[in-house]
């Protein structure tokens, strides 16, 4: 922890790594030499940028009806609502063997917040919770703020980003409250095996355990593995599901998430439980009460075909990407994405002459070619790289051939 003087008194700030952070100094670091190449990003899973990755009509006019209707200019209740909520189980009950109640579903601002809640009601003095390496900083930057011990257990490159389950059961003791499962996989493109989520299952009830599912690409599956939801498993332990219309819908901008208690056996409705999630959703708030009413029409109304679109592009671009990746001598990809907008890649640095590790790697790659790619340092590996492919084909296209120019230039 980093200490931070305010008024004389000393505030500690974490020091965990944020991805916003590296992506905001590495643009600042792009075309330094004047060549005038444009900037491409693979670096952030935000591609809206791209019109490629328009969402759809329905989901606009839905919004723009609500807006235009003036009901819903004032504060809506905490916990979301009603008619969100009540749209939301409906539309995460389809791929469940149980039928989840509006009262299960709590809205949030974007899933980065369901983050945050979890968290936070989650937490005891002295407690720890088990988070996958490579995964998403913000839980363990959250952990931080909230004084909840870090523990990270490994996933496993060589078997398709698998969770290691031995390492898991090594890691936990009787202060361990909850450990987070990432599927599909951000940042390495993973989708799970039915029977590879009952075995998490299965551990988190041995251990006695909360599963927290991170489901913020759920859907978003192109590979030989169907996306199975975490919650089919709730008859085994707690879950609590996080996820957003951010990615499949593609407006993470709208800021509209959920957090779920899959429970078929009420562990998580006692009634302190759900007062507590209740207390502290009067704290943060929710997502802006028009695009909270436009929910249940951007349901109803999205049509599957705008869905197999988004699927159909990353799917052909996540090919590209592994395929290119091939034919760049330094990097290397254990295993081909199979779901979400992002994949992990193995970085030599024995084969450069004059870069350092991985972080050196892509301040000069962003100075020299102005293509922003992610240090694998930013999420738990060193000398990896994560690479978005949710970008425009021809954007793709050109951004890796820049950096098969960069590899060969530095070449040892």
């Amino acid at each position: 922890m980093e200490v931070v003087k305010n008024g004389g008194q000393e505030i500690e700030a974490p020091k965990n790594i944020t991805i916003k952070g590296i992506l905001g100094l590495l643009m600042a670091n792009t075309d330094a030499n004047g060549d005038g190449k444009k900037v491409i990003s693979l670096g952030m899973g935000d591609p809206t940028a791209y019109s490629c990755f328009y969402t759809t009509s329905a989901a606009q006019e839905a919004v723009v009806d609500a807006l235009r209707s003036a009901k819903f200019n004032g504060y809506s209740p905490t916990v979301g609502l009603p008619q969100t909520r009540k749209a939301l189980a409906g539309y995460l009950s389809r791929d469940l063997p149980y039928k989840l109640a509006p009262d299960d579903v709590y809205v949030t601002a974007g899933c980065t917040q369901a983050i945050e809640i979890a968290l936070s009601i989650i937490t005891r003095p002295g407690a720890n919770i088990l988070l996958p390496r490579p995964g998403f900083p913000i839980y363990g930057l959250c952990a931080a703020f909230r004084h909840l011990e870090a523990r990270y257990f490994d996933l496993l490159p060589g078997k398709g980003w698998q969770v290691d389950l031995s390492a898991v059961e090594n890691l936990a003791d009787h202060n361990t409250v909850a450990m987070v499962i990432i599927n599909p996989g951000n940042p390495c493109g993973s989708v799970y095996t039915y029977q590879h989520l009952k075995e998490i299952a299965e551990t988190a009830k041995r251990l006695g355990i909360v599963l927290i599912a991170d489901e913020v690409y759920g859907h978003l599956a192109f590979g030989a593995n169907p996306f199975v939801p975490m919650g089919v498993f709730g008859y085994l332990t707690p879950v609590l599901t996080l996820g957003s219309m951010s990615k499949r819908w593609l407006v993470p901008g709208w800021r509209l998430g959920w957090l779920v208690t899959n429970d078929p056996d009420g562990s998580l409705k006692s009634p302190k439980f759900v007062e507590r999630l209740k207390k502290y959703c009067d704290i943060c708030g929710g997502p802006a009460t028009f695009i909270q009413a436009a929910v249940p029409a951007v349901i109803e109304g999205t049509q599957e075909a705008f869905f197999h679109k988004t699927i159909n592009i990353l799917k052909q671009n996540s090919y590209t990407c592994y395929q290119k990746i091939k034919e760049i001598h330094c990097i290397s990809c254990p295993h081909k994405p199979e779901g979400s907008m992002a994949l992990m890649v193995k970085l030599n640095v024995s084969l450069l002459k004059d870069i350092s590790d991985d972080l050196d790697f892509c301040f000069k790659l962003a100075k020299e070619e102005s293509v922003i790619i992610l240090p694998g340092v930013a999420v738990g590996l060193k000398n990896w790289l994560r690479i978005t492919f949710a970008v425009d084909p021809s954007a793709l296209g050109e951004a890796l051939e820049r950096m098969k120019a960069f590899c060969q230039r530095h070449s040892s």
